[in-house]
């Protein structure tokens, strides 16, 4: 337990970790020593998916997302829909998955769509933080890509900006504008939809070691690294001219790559090391020094990976202010960060409005150039779900636009000749086969579990009769 008492606030803010909580995270992606469940059909990698308020061990047989033939590097929920997430895969794919809204009873084999386009491994996936259906996904090839996952289309390909690998992506708080941390030790803020570089700087930190750089909700750039003597260091910037740093700050000598989990509402950053056993707090203002040391939480055991909980899913009847999930060897526990007040009332200081779950825009108005920031909630009266809406996908036909393409000069009426009731028809066609495929694939995974269980007891019963 730690305490401090933060810029800004009137009260110590206090840390906590719940015991004995293994597996009270949304969603943690496998790795060897973390699953695999013998539920997983043979040849697929899987990640977990499990509610919040189920704690202690998790059964071998527990159901899971599996889908990729290689192992998940990254997932990321869907801010719009809390039953959608997406994830990046060695297998060069990037696949999005509806969880049933009362949860897994069987694996999940079958994704909503897939979207295919690198040629090498994707590490990074990330959702547009205000249009609904946007998806970035950064691979191995030096390339990132935006989708459409309405139509499960690459709309957005900028693949000769960056010449080696992308270590973090971040959107703008409006979403108009990327920034990017690169191996060539570069950062760059790049406008995606007109595929060009607006400003960039090299050597932001002139270690060799990976760095990471987001966005603030001021449009300043936070980014953090390793000196030439493999220092670690924080550093903050100005957009509009990055030749020189608001301010750089050096931290200690740990090799661990600093991950920055940024709380726009407290203008609060928390850097988790790769394999450190503390996370570091600091408030960034207008105010010398601008980046604020606050305090450090520190447990015994290092951490492999770090999850951190949306604004509106925090508990505001306990003045919780971040919840983050810590990923160990063997499990995952909540570490919760609260600031005590003697009052009951609703703490407006801690609690201004914030991101709410509905999208400011449509993919389609994004891509033709449209912004918007994010639509506020106040939470005031706690965050109630809404029921969310099933992700569809519909696909462009790609013969029917060569078709046209070729056919240019038919005239307007010998165009539009399909009736609309025949178009719904066909509708109805693909999505009475899209679910008949799921029933089946639901099918199929489950007699290979009925069939793994059966050789399992016939192995038992030949030792026992022995």
């Amino acid at each position: 337990m730690s305490s401090v008492r933060p810029r800004g606030t009137t009260s110590a803010m206090t840390t906590s970790v719940c015991p004995g909580s293994h597996g009270t995270a949304p969603s943690v992606p496998s790795t060897p020593n973390f699953l695999p469940s013998s539920s997983t059909p043979v040849g697929e990698e899987p990640f977990l998916y499990f509610p919040l308020q189920k704690s202690g061990r998790i059964d071998k047989v527990y159901p899971t997302v599996c889908g990729h033939t290689g192992p998940v590097l990254d997932i990321d929920w869907c801010p719009h829909n809390d039953l959608v997430i997406a994830s990046g895969s060695e297998d060069c794919t990037v696949m999005v998955w509806q969880i049933p809204e009362n949860g897994l009873e069987n694996p999940l084999s079958q994704p909503v769509v897939v979207l295919q386009g690198h040629s090498k491994r994707v590490g990074i996936v990330s959702w547009h933080p205000n249009a609904r259906n946007v998806l970035l996904s950064a691979g191995c090839d030096n390339q990132i890509i935006i989708w459409n996952v309405g139509t499960g289309e690459a709309m957005i390909n900028l693949e000769d900006m960056h010449p080696d690998v992308i270590f973090s992506v971040s959107w703008s708080r409006n979403g108009s504008l990327l920034c990017t941390a690169c191996k060539d030790k570069k950062v760059r803020v790049i406008d995606p939809r007109k595929k060009k570089v607006v400003a960039e700087k090299d050597k932001a930190h002139e270690g060799a070691r990976p760095m990471r750089a987001i966005f603030l909700a001021d449009g300043n750039i936070f980014t953090t690294g390793f000196s030439r003597m493999s220092e670690r260091q924080l550093a903050l910037w100005k957009t509009e001219n990055m030749d020189e740093p608001i301010c750089v700050q050096e931290m200690d000598s740990s090799n661990g790559v600093l991950l920055p989990f940024y709380d726009p509402d407290t203008s609060v950053v928390y850097l988790c090391g790769k394999g450190d056993s503390s996370i570091r707090y600091f408030e960034i203002t207008d105010e010398a020094p601008f980046v604020h040391y606050l305090s450090t939480f520190s447990t015994k055991e290092p951490q492999r990976g770090m999850g951190y909980m949306p604004k509106r899913g925090l508990d505001v009847n306990k003045c919780e202010i971040a919840r983050f999930y810590k990923l160990h060897e063997r499990k995952c526990e909540p570490i919760i960060m609260t600031v005590p007040r003697k009052s009951d009332l609703f703490q407006d200081d801690l609690y201004p409005d914030t991101a709410g779950p509905d999208p400011a825009l449509e993919s389609e108005e994004w891509f033709a150039g449209k912004n918007g920031g994010p639509l506020l909630i106040s939470l005031k009266d706690g965050y109630v779900s809404t029921k969310n809406r099933d992700l569809k996908v519909v696909k462009t036909n790609v013969l029917e636009t060569k078709a046209l393409t070729k056919a240019e000069n038919i005239s307007t009426v010998q165009k539009h000749v399909t009736p609309q009731s025949s178009v719904k028809k066909e509708q109805k066609i693909e999505d009475k086969l899209e679910e008949v495929l799921r029933e089946f694939k639901s099918l199929r995974d489950r007699v290979i579990l009925q069939d793994r269980r059966i050789a399992r007891l016939e192995d038992q019963v030949s030792k026992v009769a022995m």
